[in-house]
């Protein structure tokens, strides 16, 4: 299976950076996973509605380039899946449907609208904001609970 994590913005924060780094290894007995970092346009210091959604739509151009398989955007209007749910997801049907997933975390303005509407489906961590950065770990983490949840390790108490 193929894993895509699609982010708008690079990292920058060395710490979570050494946490992608420990995930995208621990991923590697399980599927082939691709963390695609793809630069956010720049925008004014106080964009307008319009220059905001210029931007989206500019975004979702690159994002649909990097996209393979079956497309779940993360957004706050997703569905919360708890880590058994994301497993049965992630192990089992998504595999139904295609051999691989794109997962796509958004800039700081997030995603295009259509681009959204084309998803598999809409996934949310939490009501909470996050950072992009940490939610790229916080989803990459997951992923990897979500084989060893399908595994029958320990690791998920």
């Amino acid at each position: 299976m193929l894993i895509n994590l699609i982010t708008v913005g690079k990292q920058k924060e060395p710490h979570l950076v050494k946490a992608q780094e420990l995930y995208s290894s621990r991923l590697t007995p399980f599927c082939k996973f691709d963390f695609i970092q793809l630069p956010a346009v720049k925008l004014s210091d106080h964009p307008s509605q319009k220059e905001i959604q210029k931007a989206l739509a500019q975004e979702a151009d690159q994002i649909r380039k990097s996209i393979k398989g079956v497309f779940i955007p993360l957004c706050i209007e997703g569905k919360q899946l708890d880590s058994e749910a994301f497993a049965l997801l992630l192990t089992q049907k998504i595999p139904m449907q295609n051999s691989a997933v794109s997962f796509v975390i958004g800039s700081s303005f997030g995603l295009d609208q259509e681009l959204k509407n084309s998803a598999f489906l809409k996934l949310s961590m939490s009501e909470m904001t996050f950072p992009h950065a940490l939610a790229s770990v916080m989803l990459m983490e997951q992923i990897y609970r979500a084989f060893q949840i399908a595994k029958h390790t320990g690791y998920h108490k």
